[in-house]
């Protein structure tokens, strides 16, 4: 083991910043980052236990204990579920013996939940060994697991591909594209290097001034001016990075995914675009561990772009040097944060960083980056292409261009559309087939549940931002038990625990919207969760614990009945007597068991 890891380290520099990176490859080759692979890691890198066990144990993928051979992660979140995971879970574990969190006997499967994996749209879905298996049925499982005790390598295993690159041979995933509508932006015909050409005949300056006049805003949701991050970027002196945040952790986003599938040249243009406007010589693309089945496709996209004098040394004889690498994370929803992506690029924990300083001015390796998504960068690609003026006329005045939605649920059509901003949220219903509609779950689980009173309502950065998550929920559904204690759960997993009331809060709300789900709730429960998710949002540094609150806040605003219906309009009263249960300790030091007021 020690002369193995010791090439594997060797393989990525001897960088201690590269350890995400060591300690995947560490966790493929033996099912487990073990106490001996830790110390070998740290001798090799020069660096305490101490830092390798606090990387390890901040990421779910990563795990102390050695899985199955094949270690089985399925999808848990609100869409898998309300698609039929729970029997494709009872399938699983009737057909290995071991519940949820077990493994077999002979170490042959591990059974693992996991968050959702960016296939809402054709879910339940899990990941056997980095390779995705979607629209699992009992019938499916029965014959995975027959699979696995064969020995059969889990590429074999597929046997359907999905369309587009994903049927690609080196991708060969049975994962679907589901593109139900193109638009202008970023899904229109596509000739690669025609943004990037244009960007290099103007001055760095001019280029950053075309991205403001078109005024395209961060798609990822927060939806700042992407010019202004690049201008301040600019200004800042030394070495600049570029950075993509392709880290889709928010249930019910998909359309990255089918980005990077289908236009992976497009996005690294408009990072190489990004990068000659600020002065940067590298890029990063950080991509989601449950994303890794891309990762040939991704390569080879580089390679080929390097060939063409895209990427590299003297881009199309300019005299500008850039280059990117991809960068796994390890299952983590909050490095979808910025910041914490940085950190954990640097091979840290994803743990996000006080702010001031913003990463345009110290982001990556303590230099001025700009961390823009993968949307973001597809948009500028473009723009440069055809112009600030042609995107400004697209979508409303203050949001400009198009969005692109992935939408899932309980609806006709699940899948990504492409659409200028504007439409209302009843135009889309209609257009993805949806019908006796109880809510729509704007954003993910960080956004607002809408009530059909508001269906009225523009999906637009001025009235509903969103970074691209829809969820139709129907009437069928029961919102409280099957949507909001499922998000609230997914919060208090997902927060890492750094600041003291996100990691006590999150938990508190988890077990209140059980306690009122399960029926033993009181009134004063709503008001406490109420008050309480006004404390979380106010004192927690990032976007989870400031948002995190928003699946109890934003249905106790729109949906009140539903909790009204399931708690008691009673006082709590107490049997607890501290007179009688302090008396035997009191006894001992000889003190008065007497209670004053």
């Amino acid at each position: 083991m020690k002369e193995k890891i010791s090439r594997i380290v060797e393989n990525f520099g001897n960088d201690a910043a590269r350890l995400m990176d060591i300690l995947s490859e560490v966790q493929s080759e033996y099912g487990c980052v073990s106490c001996e692979a830790v110390s070998a890691i740290a001798e090799n890198l020069h660096i305490s236990e101490v830092d390798v066990i606090q990387t390890r144990s901040f990421y779910h993928f990563f795990t102390e204990e050695q899985v199955g051979k094949y270690a089985v992660y399925l999808n848990n979140s609100v869409v898998s579920c309300m698609n039929g995971m729970s029997d494709v879970a009872d399938e699983f574990q009737k057909q290995l013996g071991v519940k949820f969190g077990q493994k077999t006997a002979d170490g042959l499967v591990s059974l693992h939940y996991t968050a959702c994996i960016g296939m809402s749209d054709q879910e339940p879905a899990a990941i056997i060994n980095d390779v995705v298996f979607t629209s699992l049925t009992r019938n499916k499982v029965a014959k995975l697991v027959a699979d696995m005790r064969a020995g059969k390598a889990v590429n074999d295993m597929v046997t359907e591909f999905g369309d587009g690159n994903n049927a690609n041979p080196i991708v060969r995933s049975m994962v679907k594209n589901n593109i139900m509508k193109t638009g202008p932006v970023v899904l229109d015909a596509y000739e690669v290097g025609l943004g990037l050409s244009k960007a290099l005949g103007m001055d760095s300056k001019a280029v950053i001034k075309e991205v403001l006049d078109s005024g395209l805003r961060g798609r990822g949701g927060a939806g700042f001016p992407t010019g202004m991050k690049w201008e301040f970027c600019s200004r800042e002196a030394g070495d600049h990075y570029v950075m993509c945040n392709a880290d889709e952790g928010e249930p019910g986003t998909f359309k990255d995914r089918v980005l990077l599938t289908e236009r992976a040249s497009m996005v690294f243009e408009g990072m190489a675009i990004g990068a000659y406007a600020i002065g940067a010589k590298e890029g990063v693309l950080y991509l989601r561990r449950e994303y890794k089945y891309m990762k040939a496709l991704l390569e080879n996209v580089l390679t080929e772009m390097r060939s063409e004098n895209l990427l590299g040394n003297n881009i199309l004889g300019k005299g500008f040097n850039f280059d990117i690498r991809v960068q796994f994370g390890a299952g983590a929803y909050v490095c979808g944060e910025e910041s914490a992506l940085i950190e954990s690029a640097e091979g840290k924990r994803g743990e996000p960083r006080n702010r001031p300083p913003f990463p345009a001015q110290k982001g990556y390796k303590g230099k001025p980056t700009i961390v823009n998504n993968v949307e973001t960068f597809c948009a500028a690609a473009r723009i440069l292409d055809r112009g600030a003026a042609w995107h400004k006329a697209i979508g409303t005045p203050e949001s400009s261009g198009t969005k692109v939605l992935s939408i899932s649920g309980d609806c006709n059509a699940p899948g990504v559309y492409e659409l200028p901003w504007g439409m209302s949220i009843s135009e889309m219903l209609t257009m993805v087939g949806a019908s006796d509609v109880q809510a729509v779950q704007v954003a993910g689980p960080s956004g607002i549940c809408l009530p059909p009173a508001q269906f009225d309502r523009k999906i637009a950065l001025e009235d509903l931002p969103t970074g691209g998550s829809m969820i139709v929920i129907g009437n069928k559904r029961d919102l409280l038990k099957d949507v909001v204690l499922n998000f609230m759960e997914f919060f208090a997993d997902e927060s890492c625990g750094s600041c003291v009331t996100c990691r006590s809060f999150n938990m508190i709300l988890k077990n209140s919207i059980e306690k009122v789900v399960e029926g033993h709730g009181i009134t004063k429960d709503i008001d406490d969760m109420s008050a309480w998710s006004e404390i979380l949002r106010k004192t927690t540094r990032c976007g989870l614990g400031q948002t995190s609150s928003n699946p109890i806040t934003t249905t106790i605003k729109n949906f009140r009945p539903l909790y009204d219906a399931r708690v008691k309009n009673v006082e709590y009263q107490s049997d607890f007597d501290m007179s009688k249960a302090v008396v035997e300790s009191c006894a001992v030091v000889g003190r008065s068991a007497e209670i004053h007021e």
